[in-house]
């Protein structure tokens, strides 16, 4: 593989250049960890290696994501804003991991991917009624809120919420969820015959010295 390219995609280069841009615009992976201080000459390198390897993983994932919408006839690549620098939810940081999080945050082709697996997703009626069964301590009137029911003391049903007042906020939720999955899913198939460049390596591949299991 030629030095300029950081990784191919079915062949197809992405450039050094892709990735050195997106950390100039300020792209930085969450500092979580021991694992992104740089505490020396050599630590210092190692922080720039791993943001490098971070940074062909965003990057990829929206390459990977506007191959996918032009297959699902939406939005193609050309109609498609490019990457922005936005803030990362810490919670979807939780979530996610990093990759994904930052994936979702910055790339227009990977969030409309993701709402495409979301409308795909059929949350069956048994799935919504059963998760209200299993918590109905997240399911708390706003009275009994104010009272300070305690959730897990077997509250009375008049402090629980209806099933019809909040069905649609499970499935919804529970949605999401399955859209999430299916977009971990086809991440991981899409990236599976993918070639590395030296240096620009998934950082969590165990075959580099300095690899982290954190994404």
């Amino acid at each position: 593989m030629r030095e300029d390219y950081a990784a191919t995609v079915d062949g197809t280069p992405i450039p050094r250049e892709s990735v050195a841009a997106f950390l100039n615009a300020g792209s930085t992976p969450p500092s979580r960890g021991a694992g992104n201080r740089a505490t020396s000459h050599h630590g210092a390198a190692r922080a720039d290696r791993q943001r490098r390897r971070w940074a062909t993983q965003v990057v990829i994932t929206d390459e990977l994501a506007r191959r996918a919408c032009a297959r699902r006839s939406l939005a193609p690549p050309d109609d498609v804003l490019p990457m922005q620098l936005l803030t990362v939810p810490e919670t979807d940081i939780a979530d996610l991991g990093s990759i994904i999080a930052a994936a979702l945050s910055h790339s227009p082709a990977a969030r409309a991917l993701l709402a495409d697996l979301e409308h795909e997703q059929d949350i069956p009626e048994a799935a919504v009624r059963d998760y209200y069964d299993r918590n109905q301590d997240r399911f708390l009137t706003p009275d009994a809120l104010r009272r300070g029911v305690d959730p897990y003391g077997e509250p009375a049903t008049s402090d629980i919420q209806p099933y019809g007042h909040v069905r649609h906020g499970i499935e919804r939720d529970l949605r999401r969820a399955a859209a999430r999955r299916a977009f971990f899913n086809w991440l991981d198939r899409a990236r599976a015959d993918i070639e590395y460049a030296e240096g620009h390596e998934h950082p969590g591949d165990p075959s580099h010295p300095d690899h982290e299991h954190r994404h």
